[in-house]
């Protein structure tokens, strides 16, 4: 059954308790694919490195260390797929690609970036809990 998504929240009602009704808990809700590619690892980085920038593949690969060429090629596509990456191929020899956010892509970068912020700012907290779990 489609839902409405223009359908207002119910008075109360927060978005994260209108998604957790939602079809996104749902095993065969569509909208699972694009949370995959946006918060796979090189999801995250690639929506990172291109926030604000127009950049190369060699130069995406170089930033972002330890993606492989194969990845880091099959990541952009499944974001260019979702609409959040722009591809721009110029016709001269050798080939010269460059990649972009999107408008949407955009949005998506600053909502990963603020994930990746609270992450590298708990990442001390999250180290003492490693260190207790190791000791048991």
């Amino acid at each position: 059954m489609k839902k409405n998504i223009e359908a207002p929240l119910e008075v109360g009602a927060t978005l994260s308790e209108k998604l957790q009704r939602g079809d996104l808990l749902s095993a065969a809700c569509p909208s699972r694919v694009v949370l995959k590619h946006i918060t796979s690892r090189w999801g995250v980085l690639t929506l990172m490195v291109l926030e604000g920038e127009t950049r190369r593949f060699s130069e995406l690969r170089r930033l972002i260390d330890g993606v492989s060429e194969r990845m880091l090629a099959q990541t952009l596509q499944w974001l260019e797929a979702d609409g959040l990456v722009r591809r721009v191929a110029y016709d001269v020899v050798p080939p010269h690609v460059e990649y972009s956010l999107t408008p949407l892509g955009q949005q998506a970068s600053q909502k990963v970036r603020a994930l990746a912020d609270w992450v590298e700012v708990s990442f001390p907290t999250i180290m003492q809990h490693w260190d207790k779990s190791s000791v048991s």
